[in-house]
């Protein structure tokens, strides 16, 4: 029986250990999707506990305690920190199989030094030990992303921020490490949902500008958009439950739009003219910017009415969508890519029935301006597990271009997470190593160097012009 967790874990052949520790194991990281808080990393301050660093925002941790029958006042409530930790502990000990299990106890290894099983029986040790590592070290945000080699950090921002902190960290000289922002402008898409009355005036204040028509909405996040790439922006995330395709005249639009504004709710297909033609306008303006533009698919959220009144979103509700995508993904694409503005896109979903969709997609689109020009984007968020992130790189292996990939992104708010680059650097090379000792691959160490590093952080870092 092997060790539990040693520094061989997941590697089951000599040629995968021999990627992973040659090659992998000590790469940088390009974290170019990410929820961190750029006031957080700013502000730099040394958290309390272990509880405070882990179950703080954490809706992976607390959907799976709700999941072992844990009491909400454990998971979001008002309960000691040490028996929201001894409450996780008693939870992780039945999550085997999820990534969990092994994410925490890859961050209790590379940051506390701490090789104990977590569970029940040693949740008390583990805490103290932990929080005493806490005390007696340093574990500041930017100390941890240092640690963990990260150069670049991609977070996740609304049109409207002001961007304060991105301008503040990039006056801090003695922090080897990028922090950059993205342009995320859901709720300006979001015509159909509680709040976008709101946001619109929140636009038009930060855009310095009337909206009174599409046109306005699509000028007014230009504008924005503007202002970010001063700040180093060079990435768009949007997030979809379908990529929506259903071009309208302008007439029809504002028409559709000033009923929004008035407070009307659009029904789906006067949603879908709406984020069409704002997407459509965006993708351009991404081209001509030179950003790469990323589309999440997939996700099917806040599903529970109650919880999501009395927490609100991103709390542990969501789950995986069953819509078609590939029809009206094609299209949007194509409109773009026919009038010469298609940015370089990358492409994630959520369910993964669609694998062969995205890995085929890419295809269709690809140019020689730069490698993978449409990339298929890492397995995330459900499908962030050792099966999914082994059948995004088979599917992405058997039709399309490898050693192109630009590899993985954490998706988190939580400072020790980027253990999940090491989980998936082990998961990539334990598959390239099967290949190798099986002679499906040529054992080539150039070459075999060349991809395993380009995919853990060199790709990454060519493809949004970091480097």
């Amino acid at each position: 029986m092997k060790p539990f967790m040693d520094s061989e874990f997941l590697l089951n052949t000599k040629a995968a250990r021999r990627l992973f520790h040659d090659y992998a194991e000590a790469m940088p990281i390009c974290d170019y999707h990410c929820h961190l808080s750029p006031q957080e990393i700013y502000e730099n301050r040394q958290p309390e506990n272990i509880a405070q660093l882990w179950l703080s925002g954490d809706h992976y941790k607390w959907r799976a305690m709700r999941s072992a029958g844990v009491e909400e006042r454990y998971c979001t409530g008002d309960a000691a920190p040490k028996e929201k930790f001894i409450k996780f502990a008693e939870t992780l000990q039945y999550c085997i199989g999820n990534p969990l299990y092994h994410w925490a106890h890859l961050e209790l290894q590379r940051y506390f030094g701490i090789d104990t099983p977590l569970n029940a029986k040693t949740a008390e040790a583990v805490y103290e030990r932990a929080n005493r590592a806490i005390a007696e070290g340093d574990f500041r945000p930017q100390t941890l992303i240092a640690r963990s080699h990260v150069k670049v950090v991609c977070t996740t921002d609304d049109p409207v921020d002001t961007l304060e902190y991105h301008r503040l960290l990039q006056e801090e000289k003695a922090f080897d490490c990028q922090v950059l922002p993205s342009f995320r402008p859901d709720k300006a898409l979001n015509i159909q949902l509680d709040g976008f009355v709101d946001y619109i005036h929140a636009l038009e204040k930060a855009a310095d500008c009337r909206i009174e028509t599409v046109a306005d909405v699509i000028a007014a996040l230009e504008k924005r958009a503007d202002y970010f790439h001063t700040v180093g922006c060079r990435i768009a995330d949007q997030a979809f439950d379908y990529v929506p395709y259903r071009p309208a005249e302008p007439e029809k639009l504002n028409k559709i739009f000033r009923k929004a504004i008035k407070g009307e709710k659009p029904d789906q297909k006067d949603a879908d003219r709406y984020r069409t033609a704002v997407m459509l306008a965006l993708g351009k303006k991404y081209a001509a910017l030179g950003w790469t533009m990323e589309i999440h698919i997939g996700a099917m959220r806040n599903n529970n009415t109650a919880m999501f009144r009395a927490l609100g979103a991103d709390t542990g509700f969501d789950s995986v969508g069953d819509c078609a995508i590939a029809a009206p993904l094609s299209r949007f694409l194509d409109a773009l890519n026919t009038e010469g503005c298609l940015p370089k896109t990358i492409l994630f979903n959520l369910n993964d029935k669609d694998n062969t969709v995205l890995a085929t997609m890419l295809g269709n689109f690809q140019s020689s301006e730069t490698a993978g020009k449409l990339q298929y984007g890492p397995a995330w968020w459900f499908l962030d597990t050792m099966d999914g992130m082994t059948a995004q790189l088979k599917s992405l292996g058997n039709l399309g271009v490898l050693g192109k990939f630009v590899g993985m992104e954490t998706d988190s708010r939580s400072f020790t997470s980027y253990a999940r680059h090491e989980y998936f650097r082990r998961i990539l090379c334990r598959l390239l190593g099967e290949w190798v000792e099986e002679g499906m691959v040529d054992d080539d160490e150039e070459v075999l160097r060349e991809i395993v590093q380009g995919i853990c952080y060199h790709n990454a870092m060519k493809y949004f012009n970091f480097e």
